[in-house]
Formats: C-alpha cells, sequence, structure tokens
C-alpha cells in the first residue's frame, strides 16, 4: 500500500488554478478563500478541465471524492485536506458509504488520495463537542486495531508507541489531532476493527431516523460505546489486559480516557435500539474481528453495564 504523499500548505496555494477544483462544504468556504483562490466545484461532478480535486472536510465527503476518482475519473489527481479528525479518510484506502439504510465498506488502494495536506488552522472553527468525539473516532481506531486478532507483532508496536504519543495530547480542540488521528486510521487499516465499529455503522442510520434532535454520527457512536466495548472485551480471559501489558500501553491511564470519552445519556437513549438491532450488528463484518467472540446472549452485558 503506498501511503498519500504530503503536501505543505504552501504548495497546496501554489497549484495551477485553471485546472484545480475545491470540494468542500459549503460552511468552509468562506475560510478557504482567504487562502486557495481555486474554483469551487459539486462533488462528483467536476468541470471538463480538472485535473485535480482539493476534497476539504471530514470523512464522508472525503470518501465521496475517493469513491469517485476511483470508480469515474482515475486520472485525476486528489488530494486530501481534512477539517475534522477522527476518520482518518485521508489517508485510509477504505470507502464507506450510506446505501439503502446500511454502511457499505469498501477497501481497495485505488481509493488512497494522491497527496495528503494538514491545516492546524481549521481546527479553530471545530465545535466543542465535535473536537471530543473525533477524539474518541481516533481511539477507537487505535484500541480495536491493536486488539483485533488479525494485528501482527510489528503493528501492534506501532500502535502502541502511537497510543503513548495520544495520551499525552489532551482530548478536544488541539490540532496535533490531525496527525494522530491519521496514524491511528492508517494502523488499524493493517489489521482491522472490532465491536465499537459493528455497532457504529449498524445504529447510525438507525438512530438518525428514530432520533433526528439528537445528531447522531459514526464518532459520536464510537465516542458513546467505546468504553462498555471496552469493559466487556475485559471480561474475557485476561487477552486484553496481557496485549496491553505485554505491549507497554498504560491500560489505566486509556481507560480512564476512554471513560472521559463515554456519553452516559447518550448510551442509555441509544441501548433500546442496540438490543433491538442486536443480530444485525452481530453480521457486521467489524464485529467478527472483534477481539472477543460476540455472541447472541452477550446483548445482556451491554444491557446491564454502567460506567459505575
Amino acid at each position: 500500500m503506498t501511503e498519500p504523499v504530503e503536501m505543505s500548505l504552501d504548495d497546496l496555494c501554489a497549484l495551477p488554478g485553471d485546472s484545480t477544483e475545491l470540494w468542500v462544504l459549503s460552511s468552509l468556504r468562506p475560510k478557504l478563500q482567504e487562502k486557495l483562490h481555486y474554483r469551487f466545484g459539486e462533488p462528483g461532478k467536476p468541470a471538463e478541465d480538472t485535473e485535480r480535486v482539493i476534497a476539504v472536510g471530514g470523512g464522508k465527503l472525503l470518501d465521496a471524492a475517493k469513491a469517485w476518482r476511483a470508480d469515474l475519473s482515475p486520472a485525476t489527481r486528489l488530494i486530501a485536506v481534512p477539517s475534522i479528525w477522527g476518520s482518518g479518510a485521508e489517508v485510509s484506502p477504505v470507502v464507506v458509504a450510506d446505501v439503502d439504510d446500511k454502511k457499505s465498506i469498501r477497501m481497495d488502494d485505488r481509493f488512497l488520495p494522491d497527496h495528503v495536506v494538514y491545516w492546524p488552522e481549521l481546527a479553530d472553527d471545530i465545535p466543542g463537542d465535535l473536537a471530543l468525539t473525533a477524539c474518541g473516532d481516533c481511539w477507537s481506531h487505535a484500541l480495536e486495531g491493536f486488539l483485533s486478532p488479525l494485528a501482527n507483532e510489528a503493528l501492534r508496536k506501532d500502535i502502541a508507541a502511537l497510543m503513548s504519543r495520544m495520551l499525552d495530547i489532551p482530548l478536544g480542540n488541539d490540532p496535533d489531532w490531525f496527525r494522530l488521528s491519521s496514524e491511528a486510521c492508517a494502523a488499524q487499516a493493517r489489521s482491522s476493527v472490532g465491536l465499537v465499529h459493528g455497532i457504529a455503522h449498524t445504529l447510525e442510520g438507525v438512530l438518525c431516523r428514530e432520533q433526528p434532535e439528537s445528531d447522531w454520527g459514526h464518532a459520536k457512536l464510537c465516542s458513546t460505546f467505546l468504553a462498555p466495548v471496552m469493559a466487556f472485551n475485559g471480561q474475557d480471559d485476561g487477552k486484553s489486559s496481557r496485549l496491553m501489558e505485554e505491549y507497554g500501553v498504560e491500560s489505566d491511564r486509556v481507560m480512564d480516557v476512554v471513560g472521559r470519552l463515554h456519553d452516559a445519556e447518550g448510551y442509555r437513549a441509544a441501548l433500546p435500539l442496540l438490543t433491538e438491532n442486536w443480530r444485525t450488528v452481530l453480521r457486521d463484518q467489524c464485529s467478527r474481528t472483534n477481539v472477543r467472540l460476540v455472541r447472541p446472549a452477550d446483548i445482556g452485558f451491554f444491557e446491564g453495564w454502567s460506567p459505575n
């Protein structure tokens, strides 16, 4: 797998303007206009003379740009600029899309962008609650990638070192999370994720339909369910604890972070729908690579779990 080449912000600003198009969220346009003097385009519908696309946004927009380029225009150069951390889509060979209220997951090196640009100032406009749940998404990638039965010794060493660095960065709005998030996502792509992502993939569409006022999204689900899933994994034969100890992961500090990311009120609101959709969670491909085998009766653990 060839990772995207990092491009500096100065180089991003110096691209040929007549063949470069910007795909961004409308909320980011005013900020980008101050720095980038390229035409704005509609994602998936570039002008005929477009040779390169700069996609600036979160995981959903970046994944859409990656899929469009791979499927419809492989000669177009794609530059990914994350506007929030968490998904790591800017360095991931994975594309996640909503298809008929379900998550479609595709993995192929063709989906990797050509370049990635980190723009620290974009963190200035991230609301505190979104910044926090994005950190939960990042931690979910790191922990589930580390604990995955598909991870090898070299990968676990890499992720253990990464988590040590993550522990030194405060949760919330800190631009250092851009790079940490990219590293966590790229690392888990070398193994897999687990039950946290199986739950998030299953419940996101259901919760958005049933509880639209709660603003559920992938990162919020990962952040909310990371603590109970880690508690569930800890009830196995000690494998999770042994792996953390073997690779020098400070488990007490990690679990403290996991606890601070948890949204108890959100968990209570989502729990009935978790129970209702548990069979679907079990069938999700991510749940099948969880560190601990997940069975139908295990919903009882989550129904009785409490953060206290």
